[in-house]
């Protein structure tokens, strides 16, 4: 039985103070101070963890000045604040021990755009994603790229001063920041931009801030132009060169505050300039045998006049054939006969006149050409891209490159954080052989992948961050890749900030520039009160920087026994890379994450949570195999049920326990498990979900619902001898209010009428035993197909499983409907693993047995049937049977092509239709939306695949009274838009759980895509 976890780092009683005087004002964000809260906050996309103190979200500038305001009283002065926005640094930039100030979660409002002058102005959390899609329609773009744009926030970007593809022409964010609204600590409101020199006089003579950036800046102009290097990624932290224009004559205070890291001011809003989209994009992905043949050949493509040159290499690509997105890009970037692909160089050429943009690159393709006749180039093929579909998804699979890396096998893991070097351009394939060999000499393993039109390498040494001997590595590898940069010109930090990596800013400054930093830092924030550690301190306080070898993530991982940190696997590998906080309602990933804005209710805060409750459970003394067994062992039930009530009734009254934290974040999984394919460590929340709510109730009482849900398939076929009789009951209003108070359940669906069975009357091969089927001759057992049945699909939804025996019956095979047997899905998502267990192993011994007869099984809905690939291999592992049930488009795909064309007569009548795609389905198995098309397509109708998230149902998700409001409010972030907007008549989709749904807050019943090939096709007998 699992302990009470009473013990929780303590809120110091300043802070407390602090937090119950900002409640009792006009601010109106949200306050959060729980462990799970801080604990989502104390690590980003680097290496480190960092306990705050509290978190604060507020709503409006007004809330940014009112508690920068409330903290200047006495009794708050020693209270430390660090802005956060999307949590994507890769070098612990908002990361502090303080009150964090998180403007993501509300201050995310585009606020106004104006076409003619060509900016748009929002608020410091709008996603970068986000602001390209309101910006699209009106064929405008905010320029600079990342790979993180779907979850990187505007404010982020100017803290950081972030950049990425494209900047050779596009350049840095405060290239494109045009003025900024920000909050000092004071809680006073700075408003800054561009200026002339006349302008500011009185600026600079009333203001403390103008007058030491003025000052400072231009007394030491001419060391400043000598010092800063000459690259595309100049120095960050602060711009003391462009704070003046070149001529001297115009001043802009933004730019010191662009790349401060959040050291300086809240920036709350920010006037952007945005950029006309090139009407013609066309993009080259050369292939190369080695790495290093594709950074020597980058020189060379540079000069083609290219909008950027990207680069991936061996590793990357590896990784990247064993995810998802390379199902996407397989046609794009193919194999070369007889070569091994080592690297690529992606080559983007972009303008608004075709005929000199096309130019462009055919005189480049000509080029490469003729160098391929030169074997010792290393180039050994090349394809072109001139769809923006296909030039997008090459790009998402680029960007997706800081993700894959995490997921490298072993315990070594490629980390940040000296992955942004910055040198010349022309000297990048010298220092690369030279940042090899110092790897090598470690004997370290790497992955690569960058800019290399600016300079810009991204290099990852893999290290195993739970060992401490080559945790110190981290320290000793950047001092010597510190030397080796300025040995060739270039910057330690050339793309993503320097936060823990401050320690190095006086080498790379000087003395006096340093100097001036300081004097900056404090006109500011005199008394270090804004993102301490980071860039620099203030004169007269000689508080020290974070240090690189502060406390990191691998610290607490290495408390975790190994063999727990197996079964807990997908919470103990998250990188942070935070790609589950995508902001696209249409994006399948993490529903709740969406909905809530709240980290906690991530894959990245799930993951956090369960680390530290496992970390915690081994603290207090739980051994090692009692959180690694599957099945804890306890006392009697009578003993067991007691003592579970009691420690429920103290739970009830208050009674702390980090665990319950832990069980609220996994309450609001819906067990989508998009979260198992789309994040590129495929952290697979459903799986360690289970295991926990396994252990959780082995202290804590289930509610009802939980047993109700949980042995759902034992009692629905004895509920379906009666069904109209059940249906009656369901249907009274005091059953209705019975199942919401007493059970938590709410609009459960009736029964099907006329059963399953009562339709399969009439229909002799459905109803045949397998017995029969043992005798029959290889040829005439082709001729045969077994239906899986399901339980909701079965029992609630009859009607598509007898189309699709119909269906089956039209293209000339004979169904057979095998004997229910149950599937055990909801006892997983529950966490009922022990009865899971034994439910699929009773599963895969029948299914094993009927495999035997080589017949294929078919299922039709997603959610059940890939349970037999992914939960039942996790849980039975070497004691899964032989055996495999497919989905009806894959049966289709498999036989469509032996079914001649001539045989089918086609209904006309009905051409095009559109698929709303099941979560685990499109997922799961991304080829399945085409897979679909080509099957309409046989069947001479068109089908769309529709893009859309999670429709809230998720099995019994849905049905539970506490997630109604939830459960609603996901359908109509991206079904109901989607349904508004497409006839429902020909609407499709896979899931159970959709088509209940849609049928509950729109009352339509969609149809299952085996439903409309049924109307467009019958066979001429």
């Amino acid at each position: 039985m699992i302990p009470r976890l009473s013990i929780s780092p303590q809120i110091n009683e300043v802070t407390l103070n602090y937090l119950v005087a900002l409640k009792n004002s006009a601010f109106t964000g949200d306050i959060e101070h729980s462990y799970a809260s801080r604990l989502s906050m104390a690590t980003d996309n680097s290496i480190y963890q960092l306990m705050p103190q509290a978190i604060l979200f507020p709503r409006s500038t007004d809330d940014v000045q009112l508690l920068a305001s409330i903290a200047q009283r006495d009794e708050f002065k020693t209270i430390k604040f660090t802005p956060r926005g999307g949590g994507t640094g890769t070098n612990g930039q908002s990361l502090n021990s303080g009150i964090v100030v998180d403007l993501s979660r509300y201050m995310n409002r585009i606020l106004e755009l104006n076409i003619e002058e060509g900016w748009v102005r929002v608020e410091a959390g709008v996603v970068k994603d986000q602001l390209n899609q309101y910006l699209k329609p009106y064929c405008y773009f905010f320029a600079p790229e990342l790979s993180t744009s779907n979850r990187a926030t505007i404010g982020g970007m100017i803290n950081t001063d972030a950049s990425g593809q494209g900047s050779m022409i596009y350049g840095k964010t405060s290239n494109h920041v045009l003025a900024l609204k920000t909050v000092l600590i004071t809680g006073e409101l700075l408003e800054t931009g561009k200026k002339k020199l006349t302008e500011i006089e009185k600026l600079v003579q009333d203001s403390s801030i103008y007058r030491s950036v003025f000052d400072y800046c231009k007394n030491n102009r001419q060391l400043i132009l000598d010092k800063f290097p000459k690259l595309n990624r100049f120095l960050t932290g602060y711009d003391l060169k462009h704070v003046f224009n070149d001529d001297l004559t115009e001043f802009d205070l933004t730019r010191i505050i662009t790349g401060s890291e959040g050291s300086l001011a809240f920036v709350t809003e920010a006037k952007l300039n945005i950029i006309p989209l090139p009407k013609y994009r066309f993009l080259i992905n050369i292939k190369y045998d080695s790495f290093q043949s594709a950074l020597s050949n980058a020189p060379f493509l540079v000069k083609a006049d290219a909008l950027s040159v990207e680069t991936v290499d061996s590793k990357v690509l590896g990784l990247a054939k064993e995810d998802i997105i390379w199902q996407s890009i397989k046609d794009l970037i193919t194999e070369v006969d007889n070569h091994q692909m080592q690297g690529i160089n992606i080559v983007e050429f972009a303008g608004n006149d075709f005929e000199s943009v096309k130019g462009k690159m055919d005189k480049l393709c000509l080029i490469l050409d003729q160098i391929m006749l030169d074997h010792s180039t290393g180039i050994i093929g090349y394809q072109t891209c001139d769809e923006l579909s296909e030039i997008e998804k090459i790009y998402a699979m680029r960007k997706k490159a800081v993700g894959l890396l995490g997921n490298a096998k072993g315990a070594r893991k490629p980390i940040p954080f000296v992955e942004d070097t910055c040198v010349p351009p022309q000297h990048l394939a010298a220092y690369i052989l030279e940042f090899r060999a110092l790897l090598d000499s470690h004997n370290l393993t790497y992955g690569m992948f960058g800019h290399v039109d600016s300079g810009v390498l991204h290099v990852r040494p893999a290290l195993d961050m739970c060992d401490p001997q080559q945790e110190k590595l981290v320290k000793q590898i950047s001092d010597q890749v510190v030397a080796l940069t300025a040995k060739y010109g270039g910057l330690l930090w050339g793309e993503h900030g320097k936060g823990f990596r401050s320690e190095y800013s006086p080498a790379f400054f000087g003395e006096t520039l340093y100097h001036g930093l300081r004097i900056i830092k404090t006109a500011f924030d005199p008394d270090n009160r804004l993102n301490p550690g980071k860039i620099c301190a203030p004169l007269k306080i000689n508080d020290p920087m974070i240090s690189i070898e502060s406390v990191t993530r691998g610290f607490y991982d290495r408390q975790i026994p190994i063999s727990v940190k197996r079964v807990f696997h997908g919470a103990t590998e998250c990188n942070g890379n935070g790609l589950c906080f995508n902001f696209d309602v249409n994006s399948p990933m993490c529903p709740s994450m969406k909905l809530s804005q709240n980290r906690i209710y991530s894959p990245k805060g799930r993951a956090a949570l369960v680390r530290e409750w496992l970390r915690l459970m081994v603290e207090l003394g739980v051994k090692e195999d009692e959180l690694d067994a599957l099945l804890p062992k306890g006392q009697s039930r009578l003993i067991s049920f007691a003592k579970k009530l009691v420690y429920t009734l103290q739970a009830k009254f208050g009674q702390y326990d980090f665990s319950h934290e832990v069980k609220d974040s996994m309450a609001h999984c819906l067990s989508c498990k998009a979260c198992s394919t789309q994040c590129p460590i495929k952290i697979d929340v459903p799986d360690f979900k289970a295991r926990f709510l396994q252990l959780y109730h082995t202290r804590y009482l289930r509610p009802m619902r939980d047993y109700l849900v949980g042995n759902i398939e034992s009692y629905l076929p004895l509920m379906a001898r009666a069904p109209r009789f059940f249906n009656f009951f369901m249907k009274m209003s005091v059953t209705e209010y019975l199942t919401n108070k007493t059970v938590g359940m709410a609009s459960l669906p009736m029964l099907s009428f006329p059963t399953l069975k009562k339709q399969l009357i009439g229909h002799p091969s459905a109803n045949v035993k397998l017995e029969y089927l043992q005798n029959l001759s290889t040829a005439e057992k082709a001729q045969y197909v077994l239906v899986v049945q399901d339980p909701f699909t079965t029992y609630y939804d009859a009607k598509v499983v007898f189309d699709f025996v119909c269906l089956i019956e039209k293209l000339g095979f004979k169904p057979v409907v095998l004997p229910f047997v149950p599937n055990g899905k909801a006892q997983h998502i529950k966490g009922f693993l022990k009865q899971f267990a034994k439910t699929a192993q009773n599963a895969s011994d029948l299914l094993s047995q009927i495999a035997q007869l080589n017949i294929p099984m078919v299922g039709v809905d997603p959610a059940l049937v890939l349970c037999y690939r992914d939960e039942y291999k996790l849980i039975l592992q070497d004691k899964l049977g032989d055996f495999s049930v497919l989905l009806s488009h894959e049966w289709l795909t498999n036989v469509l092509s032996n079914i001649a064309k001539s045989n089918l007569t086609i209904n006309s009548s009905n051409k095009q239709w559109f698929l709303l795609g099941h979560c685990s389905e499109t997922t799961q198995l991304p080829a399945s939306n085409q897979q679909w098309q080509y099957i309409f397509k046989q069947f001479g109708a068109q089908l769309q695949p529709i893009s859309v998230g999670c429709c809230g149902m998720a099995g019994t998700y849905g049905h539970e009274v506490k997630n109604l409001h939830a459960s609603k409010q996901l359908y109509q972030l991206s079904w109901q838009k989607a349904l508004e907007k497409y006839p429902k008549q020909f609407c499709l989709t896979t899931g159970y759980s959709c088509r209940s749904q849609v049928k509950r807050f729109d009352k339509y019943s969609l149809k299952h895509p085996v439903q409309a090939l049924l109307e467009l096709v019958c066979v001429n007998c």
